[in-house]
């Protein structure tokens, strides 16, 4: 059952694979595309990942460590570029995650709950999501689950190879994504439930976290030090760690619950921690939901990413399985009323996840996506882009053109203007570095209207190249006095 659950889930995340970046999260999905693409065009300077709207820098900033823009780069020489070979890696290792994490919840709650897990894991709508977008986050997941997996395996087997492979797993986990680093208080919870205090004395542990820390620790000061001296100067989730309102929480768990888990999945996920409270084996996973917790509250603002909480449907869809073991233990005697309830629970479950997953998939960076091809079609290839995108880079990824996000603080989006006054500094200041045309799309073609004074200055400044319903591209001259 849980390998026809598995290929199932699989084909589900080949549909649309080819999509181009205009879902819900364009704009993430447009800078790893960004990166990789640089490094297939300008060489594999793997230390130096290279974004697009720097404007006339090079644009090198700190990321994650870019494995999978190198991956991808390398299929652009055999392949050429397009969205499924970004895509893809991300479905991949989701598949290779899947029989880790199904052996991970057979030895901690059985195999009835694994099945069950395996599931829930499978068709979770922010899994499905997140398992079919160029994006570190599944492949960084998915590496977390199977190093969490081996490491239970060494607790109980204590062979060196199982600690290493659990290490080299853990370790590439956290250099994809840096938030994955949570992983080690489950480990630390299977730690101490083998070993006790004395864990702390134990070689192999230490000679395990080197392994997995050493490689993260030294990768992350070096994209730290790259942020510091290269313009935009801009390091990837680093303003994301601060407290927010218990409204701002709301919406996240709102989200999470409508959108990213399913009403459904949410209250059987907590049925399941209720009945698996005594349950030492089980620990792994309260834990590792603690940790998630305590890093929603703390990273409030980076958190709200729905890709944040991707961590939190394994350890839901483990927890679910365990209270769907429970319910089938209970109804063992009276098949027809399990088979009944297990019929309801697949039908809503996937009812709910379909029309979520929809809403991941709704193309609302359409028209960035046309405007950037348009700039590619009517532009000079070194023409430098200003554009009132609300930081979404989409259209430069698809123009093949650097330049700008409008109103910009050291290349970073800063908003919408607040008077004309702001929105003509920023362009005089953008025109004096080499912008050569600035553009708006549907989203902020109001801009045009609202503010008066701006528009008026665009008209005696700028000329007006092509306008759309979808776009306006306006080509700009020399800086004014």
């Amino acid at each position: 059952m849980a390998i026809a659950i598995g290929v199932i889930a699989i084909a589900v995340r080949f549909l649309a694979i080819n999509q181009p970046f205009v879902d819900e999260w364009s704009w993430r999905q447009s800078d790893v595309a960004a990166i990789a693409r640089n490094f297939y065009q300008t060489g594999f300077h793997v230390a130096y990942p290279q974004i697009d709207w720097a404007g006339d820098q090079p644009g090198y900033v700190g990321t994650e460590f870019p494995i999978l823009p190198v991956i991808a780069a390398v299929c652009y020489k055999m392949f050429g570029i397009h969205e499924w070979v970004g895509r893809v890696q991300s479905v991949i290792l989701f598949a290779a995650s899947l029989p880790f994490f199904f052996l991970l919840v057979r030895r901690t709650l059985g195999a009835t709950a694994a099945t069950w897990a395996t599931f829930f894991y499978s068709f979770a709508p922010l899994s499905i999501m997140t398992s079919r977008c160029f994006m570190p986050d599944i492949p960084s997941l998915g590496l977390s689950i199977a190093g969490l997996y081996l490491f239970l395996r060494w607790t109980e087997e204590e062979r060196i190879a199982l600690l290493i492979a659990a290490a080299l797993a853990t370790s590439l986990a956290i250099l994809i994504k840096l938030p994955t680093v949570l992983i080690g208080v489950p480990i630390a919870c299977l730690a101490l439930r083998r070993h006790g205090v004395a864990a702390i004395r134990l070689l192999p542990l230490w000679m395990f976290a080197a392994i997995a820390l050493l490689p993260s620790l030294a990768w992350y000061w070096h994209a730290h030090r790259i942020a510091e001296q290269f313009y935009p100067h801009h390091f990837f989730g680093a303003g994301g760690i601060q407290f927010e309102s218990l409204g701002w929480y709301w919406k996240i768990a709102k989200r999470t619950t409508l959108y990213g888990l399913t009403p459904i999945l949410l209250a059987l996920a907590v049925a399941g921690f209720w009945t698996t409270r005594s349950d030492a084996k089980a620990r792994v996973f309260h834990w590792w939901l603690g940790a998630i917790l305590f890093f929603i509250v703390v990273a409030g603002y980076g958190n709200r990413h729905p890709w944040y909480q991707l961590p939190l449907v394994p350890v839901a869809a483990a927890l679910a399985g365990g209270a769907c073991a429970c319910l089938a233990m209970r109804l063992s005697n009276r098949r027809w009323v399990l088979g009944m309830a297990s019929a309801i629970v697949i039908v809503l479950f996937g009812a709910l996840s379909y029309i979520s997953a929809r809403q991941f998939y709704r193309e609302s960076a359409a028209d960035l996506r046309t405007l950037g091809l348009e700039l590619k079609r009517t532009t000079e290839p070194g023409s430098l882009i200003i554009a009132a995108d609300y930081g979404d880079p989409t259209v430069f990824y698809y123009a093949e053109r650097k330049g700008w996000h409008f109103l910009e603080i050291n290349g970073i989006y800063n908003g919408h203007p607040n008077t004309s006054a702001d929105a003509i500094s920023d362009l005089e200041e953008l025109r004096s570095r080499g912008a050569t045309h600035i553009v708006f799309y549907s989203g902020t073609q109001w801009w045009l209207d609202y503010y008066a004074e701006f528009a008026t200055h665009l008209e005696k400044t700028a000329t007006l190249r092509e306008a759309t319903s979808q776009f306006r591209i306006y080509a700009l001259g020399s800086p004014t006095r």
